[in-house]
């Protein structure tokens, strides 16, 4: 990987190429900010056999997809490949198997083309899927990034500088919910079912836990309060007490949601922040985008948060990161490798 110093092109156009878990996805993406074309080929009815994710299908129906999304993605901006600036891919993080399915077939397409290869990190990503959605945000903010893997407090100083002010120390904010789901018999990715069931729910009916961890304000811990809600279902089902399920699961995402924005909000006033981001799957979740969006405005604080379209993983939130990373002169050669885990601030 190298960084060279790079002018900035009028329209530029970004082919971006997203394969880090069960999504096969390609996007032309022009400036960062306009989607021209966003595919998404989705292996999510296939992995609800399984309860979860399987790489190793993941790995396979990647290698089948790859080839007609990114057609139709150039097929649908009514542009063709010599017209492209520059690639952008996700090689970290992620599953390794999955990652590497998109990151060979763009380093080939980079070879045979000589169109520049821009690596580019999936939770930055996450994050540029705002720039998307909210078309004058620009950095310095702090964003609240959550998904099914990582829940983390990231300090976006500019486009490509990014410093992390806390995470979790277990699991995560997206993980906690779908574990929960899937106790309570729904099917993956239970985490959204969860959200629309709890929605009928009581959020006081049980009281759940809200770990904390005491040498570090800003980090967060869901497994003990993923385990507690887990026991609530199983000790209740042993003693063969009926309880409501849209208070449980109610319950469980009010305690959640407390702990995400309870940090979330203490890092801002801490720092003297006072433009708030949130991104990530779990952003989609309506409690947590209402919560923001209330305590925000009754605290003076700018708020941004993608579209719920933009919140799950999709390849124009690439294209919009890649263009930045191209411009911080972020280049790639073919000896690029993927990497199941990787920080944000590289």
């Amino acid at each position: 990987m190298q960084f060279i110093i790079l002018e900035r092109k009028n329209k530029m156009k970004i082919l971006a190429i997203e394969s880090s878990c069960d999504e096969t996805a390609a996007a032309v993406v022009e400036d960062g900010r306009k989607v021209l074309s966003s595919v998404v080929a989705s292996q999510v009815e296939e992995h609800k056999l399984y309860g979860g994710v399987v790489p190793e299908i993941a790995s396979r129906r990647h290698a089948e997809a790859i080839v007609p999304v990114v057609k139709q993605s150039l097929e649908q901006a009514d542009i063709a490949l010599e017209n492209i600036d520059a690639i952008a891919v996700t090689y970290a993080p992620g599953l390794i198997g999955a990652l590497l399915v998109g990151v060979n077939f763009a380093k080939g397409l980079s070879l045979s083309t000589g169109i520049p290869l821009v690596p580019t990190h999936h939770l930055r990503s996450h994050i540029a899927s705002n720039y998307i959605s909210n078309q004058n945000l620009k950095p310095p903010f702090l964003c609240l990034v959550v998904s099914g893997g990582h829940s983390h407090i990231v300090m976006v100083e500019d486009y490509t500088k990014m410093k992390i002010i806390g995470k979790t120390r277990d699991d995560a904010a997206g993980e906690a919910f779908d574990k929960a789901a899937r106790t309570m018999g729904m099917s993956y990715p239970g985490g959204i079912e969860l959200d629309k069931v709890a929605e009928s729910g009581n959020p006081f009916a049980f009281k759940l836990p809200r770990p904390v961890v005491h040498d570090a304000p800003y980090d967060f811990s869901f497994s003990g309060l993923k385990t507690a809600v887990i026991n609530l279902i199983h000790n209740s089902a042993q003693k063969g007490v009926e309880v409501s399920k849209p208070d449980v699961c109610a319950s469980f995402r009010y305690a959640v949601v407390d702990c995400l924005t309870t940090n979330f909000l203490k890092a801002a006033q801490d720092l003297n922040v006072r433009k708030l981001v949130i991104a990530g799957g779990v952003s989609a979740n309506s409690l947590l985008r209402k919560t923001l969006q209330d305590k925000c405005a009754k605290l003076g604080y700018e708020f941004y948060m993608p579209d719920k379209s933009l919140c799950g993983d999709n390849a124009a939130m690439v294209g919009s990161q890649g263009y930045y990373e191209y411009l911080s002169g972020n280049i790639a050669g073919t000896d690029l490798n993927a990497f199941a885990t990787m920080s944000i601030e590289l």
